[in-house]
C-alpha cells in the first residue's frame, strides 16, 4: 500500500470516528445526568453497586438505562435477568433490552452467540466498539444513565471519559481493606486528571451483621475507606453491608434492593440514591453536573 493510499485511508477513519461522536453526542443529549461507575481494582462489588443504584433510581421513578461498559467480563444483563436476551436494530437504531424494574440495558454480553465466547480484542477495538456502539443505541429520553467500567484506568475508563464529554460525575467503589485503598486512589487520581467530576466513593462490603446477636462484624476491616476520603478529599456518599442474599439475588436476575427492599443492605443502597442525587443538585444548581 501506497503512502498516500495509507494516509487517505487513515483520514478517512478519523472522519467517521468523528461523525459517530458527533451521532453519540445528539443521541446522549437526551440523558439528563451520565454517572460512570469504577474502581481501580477488581472484585470489590462495582458492577453490584451499579445495578442496584439503577435499580433503586428506577424505583423512585426515574428513567434509567446501564451502559455495561465492560467488553471483557460483562455481568450486568445477569443482574437484571435479561443474560441470553439479544439486542436488535429498529429504525431508530439499536434498542436497549429492558430489564427487571423497568432498567434500559446495552452490553456487549447481549451481542454474542454464545455465553461462553470471549471477546479477544486489544484497546482500539475496543475504543472503536465503545464508540459505533455511543453512536448507534437509541436511549431515548433518561433521567440517568450509567456506566459500568472494567477495574483499572485503561483503555474504557478512558474512552467513556473522551467520547462522554459532559459526564455528570463518577462514583468510585471501594472496600474496607488497606490493600483496596492503596489500589482505588489510582481510579480517584484519574478522574481528577481527565476532569471527571467525583461524586464520592462507595464503601462495599463494609460489614457484617449477626443475625442472631446483631453485632457487626467488620471482616475487611475498617478504616481503608475513611482513610481514602480522608488522603483524597472525597466523600464516602454510603456503606453497603454484606449480605449473604445479595449474591443470591444477583444470580436470580433480580437487584436486591428489588429483592429484599427492607434488608439493612438495601436501605444503604437507597441511601446511595439519595445521596447521588443531592450531589447531581448540587452540582447543577452551581452550573456543574447535568448541565
Amino acid at each position: 500500500m501506497s503512502a498516500e493510499k495509507e494516509r487517505q485511508l487513515k483520514l478517512e477513519a478519523l472522519k467517521k470516528a468523528r461523525e459517530q461522536e458527533e451521532v453519540a453526542r445528539q443521541r446522549l443529549s437526551q440523558v439528563k445526568f451520565k454517572v460512570a461507575v469504577l474502581s481501580g481494582k477488581g472484585g470489590v462489588g462495582k458492577s453490584l453497586v451499579t445495578a442496584n443504584l439503577a435499580a433503586a433510581l428506577a424505583k423512585k421513578g426515574f428513567e434509567v438505562g446501564v451502559l455495561d461498559a465492560d467488553v471483557h467480563g460483562p455481568s450486568i444483563p445477569k443482574m437484571f435477568g435479561v443474560h441470553g436476551q439479544v439486542l436488535y436494530a429498529g429504525p431508530g437504531g439499536i434498542m436497549p433490552v429492558v430489564g427487571v424494574g423497568n432498567v434500559k440495558i446495552v452490553s456487549a454480553d447481549l451481542m454474542v452467540p454464545e455465553e461462553d465466547t470471549p471477546l479477544i480484542w486489544r484497546g482500539p477495538l475496543k475504543t472503536s466498539f465503545l464508540r459505533e456502539l455511543l453512536s448507534m443505541v437509541a436511549w431515548g429520553p433518561l433521567d440517568f444513565l450509567l456506566v459500568d467500567l472494567p477495574p483499572g484506568t485503561g483503555d474504557e475508563p478512558l474512552t467513556i471519559a473522551q467520547l462522554i464529554r459532559d459526564l455528570s460525575g463518577a462514583i468510585v467503589v471501594t472496600t474496607p481493606s488497606d490493600l483496596t485503598r492503596i489500589v482505588v486512589k489510582k481510579a480517584i487520581t484519574f478522574c481528577k486528571q481527565v476532569k471527571m467530576p467525583l461524586l464520592g466513593v462507595v464503601k462495599n462490603m463494609a460489614y457484617f451483621v449477626c443475625p442472631v446477636c446483631g453485632t457487626k462484624h467488620y471482616i475487611f476491616g475498617k478504616s481503608g475507606a475513611e482513610r481514602l476520603s480522608e488522603e483524597m478529599n472525597v466523600r464516602v456518599l454510603a456503606e453497603i453491608p454484606l449480605d449473604p442474599r445479595i449474591n443470591e439475588s444477583a444470580d436470580n436476575g433480580v437487584p436486591f434492593v428489588l429483592a429484599y427492599p427492607d434488608s439493612e443492605a438495601a436501605k444503604s443502597f437507597y441511601k446511595l440514591a439519595d445521596e447521588v442525587l443531592a450531589a447531581l443538585k448540587a452540582s447543577s444548581s452551581s452550573g456543574g453536573a447535568g448541565q
